[in-house]
C-alpha cells in the first residue's frame, strides 16, 4: 500500500539546523505565508550531532549566529529569546560566554523545531525523487518515503529543498574492519561505554588532528581511569583555530558573493588557504588542556596517554585487536602499534544528495548550483530543487557550517518568492 498526501508548494528533505532556520525563514518573511509547506526527516524527532554532545563541548560559534538574528534581530526563534523563555537571560550574560555549550544549542534547536511539529513528518526515509513530466514540462516532483512501519508514502511536491547533513567519512584502511573495533564519532557517545567502560585497560587509538578528535580524545582520558588513549594525527602538532577578527570574515555573508563569483581555480585555492578556520584544528583551550595533563604524566612518570604527532597510517591489521603501521613524517621510520579499539575522527562526506536525486541524474547533468543555491536545471524544469549544506566549493567554508544559516534560507526563500507570481497551476494529471 501507498500513501499519497496532498501535494505542496515546497518540500524539504531533511531537518537538521539548515531547514530548520528555513522554516524559521517561511513562517516569518512576507509573501511566503501563502506557501503550502513541509519537511520529512529520517529520525525520529529533532536531533543534532547528538553523538557528539560531549559534556562541556561547545559550538564554535557566537551565539548571535542562531536561526534567525541576522536574518531579523526582532524574531521570536532568536537564541537570546530562547534564554528569555527558559528563564536564563541573566544567568547567560553573567557568564561572560560568547560560545554555548552542544547541549544548551541543541535545546535551543529542539525548541524552535517544536514550533513546527505539525509541518515536520519524522521517521520517513526518503528511498526516490521521480521528475513528473506532462508534455515534455516537469513541474512537479514525486517523494517517496518509506516510514518506521513499512509503509510507503508518495508526496508531490512544485518545488524541494535538499539538506540531509553528512555522512561518516571512514578512510579506506578501516573500511570492512569489525564493527567491534572501529567507532566513527558520529556515533561516539552511543557506543563509547560498550566498548571502553569495564573492558579493563583498553588501548584506544583516536584517529584525527581536528577539534573532534581532541574532545574525544580527551572524554576517554577523564572518562575512563582504566584505558590507554593515543591521539594518532598527521600534522606535527595540534594547531589551533585561526579565529581571529579579521580572519572570521571568511564566514560573513558578503564573503559568499566574492567567493561565488570567482573563477573555479582561484576559488580552490581561496578555500584551501582558509581551511585552518575549520578544518584539522583545535579550540586553544583544549589544546591547553591536552598539554597539561601529558605534562602531568610526566611528572608522576606514569605515561598511559600519547600524542603522536607527524604519523601517517601505512596500513592496519585486525590480529588480535588492531595492529596500525605508522610512518613518522620526519625520519621515514615505519613502526607497528596495537589497539583493541580504533575512533574515527575523520570528518564527514558531504555528497548525500546525489543519491537522494539519482532518479533526475540523466536530466541534471551534475549538481552545480547557482548563487541561491538553486540546482541547475534543464530549461524543461519548471520546478525548482535547492541544496543546502553540500555547496562549500562554490559558496565558501560557511557553507557547511552554522554561521549563515538565516541569511541563506532568506535568499532561498526570496528567490522561491520571486518565481511564483503567474507560475501555471494546472493539474498534473
Amino acid at each position: 500500500m501507498r500513501m499519497t498526501h496532498k501535494e505542496k508548494d515546497l518540500i524539504g528533505i531533511g531537518f537538521g539546523p539548515a531547514n530548520l532556520a528555513l522554516a524559521v525563514a517561511l513562517a516569518e518573511m512576507p509573501g511566503a505565508k501563502r506557501l503550502d509547506w513541509g519537511f520529512v526527516e529520517r529520525q525520529d524527532g529533532f536531533h543534532w550531532h547528538r553523538d557528539m554532545q560531549i559534556e562541556g563541548s561547545t559550538v564554535q560559534i557566537s551565539f548571535l549566529k542562531d536561526l534567525a538574528t541576522l536574518r531579523d534581530p526582532t524574531s521570536p526563534f532568536t537564541f537570546v529569546n530562547y534564554l528569555h523563555h527558559k528563564g536564563r537571560l541573566e544567568s547567560f550574560i553573567n557568564l561572560k560566554q560568547d560560545a554555548p555549550t552542544r547541549e544548551e544549542f541543541t535545546d535551543y534547536f529542539r525548541w524552535a523545531a517544536a514550533a513546527f511539529t505539525d509541518r515536520v513528518s519524522y521517521g520517513e526515509t526518503v528511498e526516490a525523487v521521480e521528475p513528473v513530466a506532462r508534455n515534455g514540462t516537469v513541474s512537479r516532483l514525486r517523494v517517496l518515503t518509506r516510514d518506521a512501519s513499512g509503509a510507503r508514502i508518495e508526496r508531490l511536491t512544485r518545488d524541494l529543498v535538499v539538506a540531509v547533513g553528512g555522512r561518516p567519512r571512514i578512510p579506506a584502511l578501516f573500511e570492512g574492519l569489525g564493527e567491534d573495533r572501529i567507532i566513527h564519532t558520529s556515533s561516539y557517545l552511543s557506543r563509547r561505554d560498550d566498548r571502553i567502560a569495564g573492558q579493563g585497560p583498553v588501548r584506544v587509538a583516536v584517529i584525527g588532528g581536528g577539534q573532534s578528535a581532541a574532545e574525544v580524545f580527551y572524554d576517554v582520558t577523564q572518562r575512563f581511569p582504566e584505558a590507554a588513549a593515543t591521539l594518532i594525527l598527521r600534522d606535527h602538532a595540534l594547531r589551533p583555530a585561526d579565529d581571529s577578527p579579521f580572519v572570521n570574515e571568511v564566514f560573513d555573508a558578503a564573503f559568499v558573493d566574492a567567493v561565488h563569483a570567482m573563477e573555479a581555480e582561484a576559488r580552490r585555492d581561496l578555500i584551501a588557504s582558509m581551511r585552518n578556520t575549520n578544518y584539522a584544528v583545535v579550540n586553544h583551550d583544549l589544546i591547553e588542556r591536552i598539554y597539561a595533563l601529558l605534562y602531568r604524566q610526566r611528572v608522576a612518570d606514569t605515561e598511559r596517554h600519547r600524542v603522536l604527532a607527524g604519523r601517517s597510517i601505512e596500513a592496519v591489521h585486525e590480529r588480535n585487536g588492531l595492529i596500525l603501521d605508522l610512518r613518522d613524517s620526519v625520519t621515514g621510520a615505519v613502526a607497528s602499534e596495537g589497539f583493541d579499539l580504533a575512533i574515527l575522527a575523520t570528518g564527514y562526506r558531504h555528497d548525500s544528495h546525489e543519491r537522494l536525486l539519482a532518479g533526475l541524474a540523466a536530466d541534471l547533468g551534475g549538481f552545480e548550483v547557482d548563487r541561491f543555491y538553486r540546482l541547475k536545471t534543464p530549461t524543461s524544469y519548471t520546478t525548482r530543487i535547492y541544496l543546502q549544506g553540500c555547496n562549500e566549493r562554490s559558496h565558501g567554508l560557511s557553507d557547511t557550517l552554522l554561521s549563515i544559516l538565516p541569511l541563506r534560507a532568506a535568499e532561498i526563500v526570496g528567490d522561491l518568492l520571486s518565481g511564483q507570481t503567474g507560475r501555471a497551476l494546472a493539474p498534473t494529471g
